[in-house]
């Protein structure tokens, strides 16, 4: 695995990639309170089913976070790390917030994306994730680390993840820094407002969602609604499963993989 940090005049972003594959698979991953790169070995074990064929790229968000910041400014910043990184022609699989990201990536950058893959995101902010989203925010502002943590465990996974897990997760957020919780509640608020549908005609590239229908963060008809404007394939899973279903579901990974060698034939 390798790991750096992209540095241009704006910005600076970290990142890991693996494999050695000659298509270009970039992961943009949903809001947390810890950066994803301190789970790179999971990652990079839970996707190695595609180190054959591709290059995975997974990016964090800014190191250097400005207060407000925009998902349209956090897909600008990842693009600039593309193309530092010279990474074209990406199949992007944007979880969460980061298939929001993955959006603008492809209304603004058309040129770096070859497909995107969407999972339990949404092309508008809906009743539900504003809700959801406001009570991390109180949470975080307030410090509540094990209460924030309660919430995720909740709202995030199924009942059975919950029943297997749930003591961990309970302290998943005990360690997390003053500046952590700083960064989470402005990427937090970014979402507020947020709407693509008035642009969603501008993405051209093959589009695969996934979503299901036990979500608590952002309902069960977001998926339905994002490939409505999209005109694109949607898988849902059942009503056991839950907004984390793309770390949950054995399948998930391997229905990523039909799609992008569907695109290709």
């Amino acid at each position: 695995m390798k790991s750096g940090t992209i540095k241009t005049e704006e910005m600076e972003m970290r990142y890991c990639s693996f494999g050695e594959g000659e298509r270009q698979l970039v992961i943009l991953p949903g809001l947390d309170t810890k950066s994803v790169l301190l789970a790179a070995p999971v990652i990079e074990n839970a996707y190695r089913c595609f180190s054959q064929d591709f290059t995975v790229t997974v990016f964090d968000r800014r190191t250097d976070m400005p207060d407000p910041y925009s998902i349209r400014e956090m897909a600008r910043d990842t693009a600039l790390a593309m193309q530092k990184l010279d990474i074209k022609e990406a199949n992007i699989f944007g979880a969460s917030q980061g298939g929001m990201i993955a959006q603008y990536i492809a209304i603004d950058f058309p040129d770096l994306v070859a497909s995107l893959i969407l999972g339990s995101t949404i092309c508008r902010e809906n009743p539900m994730a504003r809700e959801v989203i406001g009570r991390w925010i109180t949470l975080a502002e307030q410090g509540d680390r094990r209460g924030l943590s309660k919430d995720f465990t909740e709202t995030l996974y199924s009942k059975a993840f919950q029943e297997k897990y749930g003591d961990l997760l309970l302290k998943f957020n005990d360690h997390v820094s003053d500046e952590d919780l700083r960064r989470f509640v402005i990427c937090a608020k970014a979402i507020e407002g947020f709407d693509t549908t008035d642009e969603l005609d501008k993405i051209s590239c093959p589009v695969f969602v996934i979503g299901s229908l036990g979500d608590l963060v952002v309902g069960k008809d977001s998926s339905r609604e994002l490939a409505h404007y999209l005109h694109c394939e949607c898988y849902l899973y059942d009503e056991n499963t839950a907004h984390c279903v793309f770390d949950e579901a054995p399948d998930y990974k391997n229905r990523m993989l039909d799609f992008l060698a569907k695109i290709r034939e």
